[in-house]
């Protein structure tokens, strides 16, 4: 091949390239932002919500567990750290709030908090969820929190018209319960809303966008290189009035396991489209063969010591997300 026959090839690859690429993540101004997980989504969820609780009006937590229960343990992040010393979690909390590593702790005394616990989920056993009930007493008044745990289901994201059947333990791990999750830990968080969409043909656009530019490298610290926002009608135009979910998938639920499977049927979207609210859907990834080949949230510290932190990896990145659609 002769060298301008080189140029032109080397030009088209990048082309091609630049063409596949996903676009940024596009900047808005969006408010009342909260977020909700799904087990080490939860558990993800718990830290983040810790350690930003100032630029959070709520959570919903399905599966999870208290603040820094698994204290860098893996062994412990298998048992769901199950009979967690509670009061030494919120005494630390206490400590980190005052070393500035996470936010005050006045701030999380006006979040609105919905808890999930299937009876029959023996993944994450309803005490870990009991434990997280007794941690958020500790800072948040007891009229504030929805803990609900009687409903017959395994370990999933319950919906009430897609997935297994409710006791189900298997791939996508969104399990139809006839309850909407998500329906209900957004009207907690949020007040009454409007009456949801339509779940099987949403109005508003699931958008790719590259999560490299909040983390470097993201595929070497258990991010994926790509991440989902779903923006509902209404948004498009920089979301002014708009209302901000970050929704944080479970183990194997990633984009590299599922693609879109989690984002376009865990329940969120048509509630969004009815209520103007903005989904943000970061995604996680392996980092195989160890230490997480199931592409689990850092919530044990498998790549960052500072995970529970402000300095985290993964939760600066995630904030750094949630900042670009505030405008923050």
């Amino acid at each position: 091949m002769t060298i301008a026959g080189c140029t032109l090839a080397l030009a088209a690859t990048a082309q091609a390239t630049a063409a596949a690429a996903p676009p940024p993540l596009p900047a808005m101004k969006t408010q009342q932002v909260s977020i909700s997980g799904l087990s080490s989504g939860a558990f993800m969820a718990v830290q983040y919500e810790v350690a930003y609780s100032r630029s959070l009006v709520g959570a919903g937590i399905i599966a999870g567990g208290s603040y820094y229960c698994a204290q860098g343990n893996m062994m412990a992040a298998i048992g769901s750290c199950k009979g967690a010393d509670v009061a030494e979690l919120a005494a630390l909390t206490r400590k980190r709030a005052e070393a500035g590593q996470v936010d005050p702790v006045s701030g999380l005394a006006t979040h609105r908090v919905w808890m999930f616990s299937g009876t029959l989920d023996k993944l994450v056993p309803p005490a870990s969820m009991a434990d997280l009930a007794k941690y958020y007493a500790a800072f948040i008044p007891a009229s504030q929190v929805e803990f609900k745990s009687d409903l017959a289901a395994g370990h999933a994201m319950p919906t009430d018209g897609f997935g297994n059947k409710c006791d189900a333990l298997a791939t996508p791990f969104i399990s139809n319960c006839g309850f909407d999750a998500a329906g209900s830990l957004l009207q907690w968080i949020y007040g009454p809303l409007k009456a949801r969409g339509d779940n099987a043909a949403p109005a508003g656009k699931l958008q790719e966008f590259d999560q490299s530019e909040f983390l470097p490298s993201p595929t070497s610290h258990g991010m994926a290189s790509t991440g989902y926002v779903y923006i509902p009608p209404g948004c498009e135009k920089g979301g002014a009035g708009c209302k901000l979910h970050i929704a944080l998938h479970g183990c194997m639920q990633d984009i590299g396991n599922l693609k879109d499977t989690y984002a376009l049927h865990a329940g969120y979207n048509a509630w969004a489209d009815t209520n103007r609210i903005v989904v943000l859907y970061p995604q996680a990834a392996a980092l195989s063969p160890m230490p997480n080949p199931k592409a689990c949230w850092d919530w044990w510290g498998y790549d960052d010591p500072d995970y529970s932190v402000q300095n985290g990896r993964q939760l600066r990145a995630i904030k750094r997300m949630a900042d670009r659609l505030t405008g923050a």
